[in-house]
């Protein structure tokens, strides 16, 4: 692994805060994705900075609104660090080109082969919160669902993170679908060796709909910029349980599709919050409240409907 190359050297300098510097001693953190203009995660994390009493800034970094090419990463990501960010979370769809240019990565980033979460200071240190944040949303929101037979459509950066969590939680059987079939064996054989999971890349995502107790859409299929369903309608049946990692819109095609048909269903907000949970204690070195920044969500969603 190396670290990107210093701003001086990138003609992007100054493109994250437009020139403006970070007061001294305040915690800047980000985000980098594209078409994240929705996202919650500045309002979530800023007012739960405030709770605490702490100078916490978070800004976006949409590659799309600054009409960025992929190629900007190493260069956004060290503009970031030269500006003195304590970190910066990673979205669609950049958390797995984001690991050659990291110092290193935590155990968990290491293992799934994504990072959402980059602590900054001596060295760039990548981490995987979406793994906890789905775990621990699947918890609360999806209790005593069956776990036998699990199709997962999406096997990239929340891919990789979300098959982890199914699998910590009891999944016996994981088939995973990608447009990008070499990708989804890739995953496939990675939790296979890693976990000794019983885990394979499927072609037939109807065969696999069928045998399924559950299926979760870990693709940006259905986010407000990329609407749709991530497989046809007639595959998903009441016996399902059916979960999204899409948040903006909170209430998916699939989900609202899933529980007009009486499925049990689980939507991207609790993954959204509690990945930011664990992100915040990361950057901040405070654990925060979970129940106040969840409150913070679901307040800022229902001001949207």
């Amino acid at each position: 692994m190396h670290t990107a190359s210093t701003p001086r050297e990138s003609p992007l300098f100054s493109v994250i805060l437009q020139g403006r510097r970070p007061r001294p001693g305040a915690i800047t953190v980000g985000l980098i994705g594209r078409g994240i203009a929705a996202s919650l995660s500045p309002l979530m994390h800023e007012r739960e900075g405030e709770r605490l009493g702490l100078d916490y800034h978070y800004h976006l970094i949409d590659f799309d609104l600054l009409g960025l090419e992929d190629a900007a990463l190493p260069a956004i990501l060290a503009e970031a660090r030269a500006l003195g960010f304590s970190g910066l979370n990673v979205t669609y769809p950049f958390k797995q080109a984001m690991l050659p240019l990291l110092d290193d990565l935590a155990p968990d980033a290491a293992a799934i082969g994504a990072v959402n979460t980059v602590v900054m200071g001596n060295r760039t240190i990548g981490h995987n919160t979406d793994c906890w944040g789905f775990g621990e949303s699947f918890r609360q929101g999806l209790r005593g669902a069956p776990l036998h037979q699990v199709l997962q459509l999406g096997s990239g950066g929340a891919g990789a993170a979300v098959a982890w969590a199914l699998l910590q939680a009891g999944a016996v059987g994981l088939a995973i679908y990608d447009t990008d079939p070499a990708r989804a064996h890739a995953l496939a054989a990675r939790l296979r060796d890693r976990l000794g999971a019983d885990a394979e890349a499927v072609n037939d995502v109807a065969a696999a709909a069928a045998k399924a107790d559950g299926i979760v859409n870990t693709t940006p299929v259905g986010m407000t910029k990329m609407p749709g369903l991530p497989l046809a309608a007639n595959l998903i049946a009441a016996r399902h349980w059916v979960a999204d990692v899409v948040y903006f819109p909170l209430e998916t095609e699939l989900v609202a599709l899933s529980r007009a048909k009486g499925c049990r269903v689980l939507p991207g907000g609790g993954m959204a919050v509690y990945q930011a949970v664990r992100a915040f204690e990361l950057f901040a070195g405070i654990k925060p409240e979970a129940e106040a920044m969840a409150a913070t969500f679901s307040a800022a969603v229902a001001a949207d409907r």
